[in-house]
């Protein structure tokens, strides 16, 4: 363990070093961040997931950083130019940024006009003009006219020993960084149209002449203008005063005002225009990318968590309908369990004949599967699919709700579709898509890839190693907060519960399928390849309802069994006595149950557990219905009211879906009557808003909606 890297982390994150180093060793003994946020409280000092992936992610960068580092020390010394300060200032350099520039002039470069300037034997001279003391610039230059070396004229010379300036110039770490310090907070992007391409990309059309400081720059537009750029219909640049830079630049190189200063002088500036500018702008533009990157993944991941963990309908008998016109709409039945029972297609929308028949056939499968709920696709034809079982007077405990089936098609090809429904094709296996998705969204998200579910915001542009990153922390995240019932979860949700893998999880559902249900958790040290290590971060997050241990069923780990047994023994009952009585659990003293690994924050934990075992943290579902008679966009009038729900949040604002298969956009300045910086501070994903209609542009498709008070709205 790297003590430099505990310390530096420590004070980055004002964090305690013991509580660093702790989390640091169990991350390196293989344990994950769910593990250690719930389970080794004591050891962190109860960092959360927040911190402790912040840990991580920082040790990561570190260790590139010194990876880096030694590659720079090796091509150095195999070169002959490793110097003890050269070596100094590499070991000690905190940044790749800071590293690189200390690096730059020795890095193996192509020939450039300094390098042949220098094969002139023009260095001498430009060493002298560098110096900028009282000799003639031109009597100096007279001695290197060499016409063998191609150096025919005294200029000639003066400019080869310019280019060797400018070179040094662009490779000073004082400059760059002064340099680096001015772009970022005096640059602009600059965008213009590409000449031709007006009405090919009157997408981009607010970029076509567009400036804005590269500081304030929010995330979407910076990734708006690349893309735009990327597509060949926009011209993208980041500048600075020229003027500004000059003289930045000349502050720190010209020591005077005579002849040798003015030939410095020119060098600078043209080590500025033909280097520096080209240098500082990539580095500008690629750290503006990386902030909104950053941005767009951190708005795309807390959608995504939301979603995740929206409220379950819970284990019903469902009817699920993925809606069609002319191809009708595939219906499929499912038990509490989501075990497909039967399927069929209904044509609700062709004639009176085949309204009836299918009105008759969904009336039918509704009593003999004991339906209790109702899912509905939102896609095409979801509205009319809704308002015709809405119309069929089905006993009143049967919920009809519209289920968003983003990403239920791409469930539906996939090889886990064909590997759960090998004898079904793709219609089948999104219907029943929708229909799990209303049970529990997380059990069926998880089986689609996050990119496709529609919740991100310039998803595709973003770093795509980064982004599959954060995405697959937040959906382990929200499996283990949620945590799986081990006998019915598929091999895809259990992919994603601590320690376990793609791996383990085919190995836990095979031995499922041979051996029938677990009977208890210590039963999956029987699975094959499930080691004591892979058990330890796991079966805390495992559910068991019904087993054998009680305990099974709850958050509590099978480590601290022990210590609830003892606490039931003090108390004079049985564990599930325990469970149900909070009258006996209030006359528990934690204090007699600490021991070296087992601690306070340990001990509240296993008691609240114990209170409500295996509690879903999610919300309560409630049932939500779109405005009758607004179907469609042409429906849709200004000033209308209307109740909807919240699809995507992004920086700009928030996409409300009102039930005409167009999402509205509730600007950011129209979320609420006072001033919101962030969107996700006023809504979350899956939210019941109400919404005032601003206007309707039909050829544009396009709702602009309000969630500010009514009356503000008036005035």
């Amino acid at each position: 363990m790297n003590e430099s890297h505990i310390a530096r982390i420590a004070e980055e994150l004002q964090t305690p070093a013991k509580q660093v180093r702790a989390t640091a060793q169990l991350l390196g003994e293989g344990a994950t961040v769910p593990f250690i946020a719930r389970y080794r409280k004591e050891a962190t000092g109860s960092l959360d997931e927040v911190v402790i992936t912040g840990i991580r992610d920082r040790l990561v960068q570190l260790e590139e950083l010194d990876k880096r580092r030694e590659a720079i020390l090796k091509s150095l010394e195999e070169r002959g130019q490793l110097t003890d300060e050269l070596k100094e200032k590499i070991s000690v350099a905190v940044t790749m940024t800071g590293l690189e520039d200390i690096y730059l002039p020795y890095r193996p470069k192509r020939r450039t006009r300094a390098t042949i300037a220098r094969e002139k034997g023009l260095e001498p001279l430009a060493q002298c003009l560098f110096a900028q003391d009282d000799r003639d610039p031109a009597t100096e230059a007279a001695g290197f006219v060499n016409a063998e070396k191609g150096i025919e004229t005294v200029e000639d010379a003066l400019a080869g020993a310019r280019d060797i300036i400018a070179e040094w110039v662009s490779e000073d770490q004082a400059a760059r960084a002064k340099m680096r310090d001015l772009y970022a907070a005096g640059g602009a992007f600059r965008s213009k149209m590409v000449a031709g391409k007006e009405t090919e990309g009157i997408k981009y059309k607010d970029y076509f002449d567009w400036e804005e400081p590269v500081a304030k720059a929010p995330s979407h537009r910076i990734l708006a203008m690349r893309r735009g750029e990327a597509e060949g219909f926009l011209i993208l640049r980041v500048v600075v005063p020229e003027e500004e830079a000059f003289a930045a630049l000349e502050a720190l190189f010209i020591k005077g005002s005579g002849p040798a200063s003015e030939q410095v002088r020119m060098a600078v500036q043209d080590s500025y225009k033909r280097l520096l500018s080209l240098s500082m702008e990539t580095e500008t533009r690629l750290a503006a990318k990386e902030r909104a990157d950053e941005e767009a993944i951190r708005v795309f991941v807390e959608n995504l968590r939301q979603l995740l963990l929206a409220p379950p309908l819970g284990q019903k008998n469902l009817l699920a309908l993925d809606p069609g016109f002319r191809t009708g709409c595939k219906l499929v039945c499912l038990d509490r369990q989501g075990k497909l029972l039967h399927n069929d297609t209904v044509y609700p929308h062709l004639s009176e004949r085949a309204v009836s028949e299918a009105a008759a056939k969904v009336k039918e499968l509704c009593s003999r599967f004991s339906v209790e709920a109702v899912a509905v696709g939102n896609g095409t034809a979801g509205r009319e699919t809704e308002a015709f079982v809405r119309a069929l007077d089905l006993p009143k405990t049967i919920n009809i709700v519209m289920v968003n089936e983003s990403g239920a098609s791409i469930y539906s090809a996939s090889d886990a579709a064909r590997e759960e429904f090998p004898d079904h094709d793709v219609t089948v296996r999104g219907a029943v898509s929708i229909g799990r998705r209303l049970m529990d969204p997380l059990a069926e998200l998880v089986k689609i890839d996050p990119k496709s579910i529609g919740v991100g915001q310039y998803q595709h542009d973003v770093d795509q190693g980064g982004l599959k990153r954060s995405l697959d922390d937040v959906v382990i995240s929200c499996v283990n907060r949620v945590g799986v019932e081990v006998n019915t979860a598929s091999k895809q949700l259990l992919t994603y519960v601590s320690g376990l893998g793609p791996q383990l999880a085919g190995n836990i559902v095979a031995y499922r399928n041979e051996h029938g249900p677990f009977g208890s958790r210590e039963e999956l040290r029987k699975v094959p390849r499930l080691g004591p290590k892979a058990f330890e971060q796991a079966a805390g997050f495992l559910r068991i309802r019904g087993g054998e241990n009680p305990l099974d069923a709850s958050a509590v780990h099978p480590e601290s069994y022990p210590v609830v047994d003892a606490m039931a023994k003090d108390s004079g009952c049985s564990v599930p006595d325990l469970m149900r009585s909070g009258e006996l659990r209030k006359d528990i003293d934690l204090a007699k149950y600490v021991t070296d690994r087992v601690g306070i924050p340990t001990l509240n934990d296993i008691v609240a557990e114990l209170s409500k075992p295996g509690r879903d943290p999610r919300e309560q579902f409630e049932a939500f219905g779109f405005a009758e008679g607004i179907g469609k966009i042409e429906d849709v009038k200004p000033g209308m009211r209307l109740p909807g729900i919240v699809t995507n949040i992004t920086a700009f604002g928030v996409f409300v879906d009102i039930g005409v298969h167009q999402d509205g956009l509730v600007h950011i300045s129209a979320l609420a009557d006072r001033f919101v910086k962030n969107p996700a501070d006023v809504v979350k994903v899956h939210q019941k808003v109400m919404v005032t209609v601003l206007s309707v542009d039909l050829e544009r498709k396009r709702i602009p909606l309000s969630m500010k008070d009514k009356q503000e709205q008036k005035g």
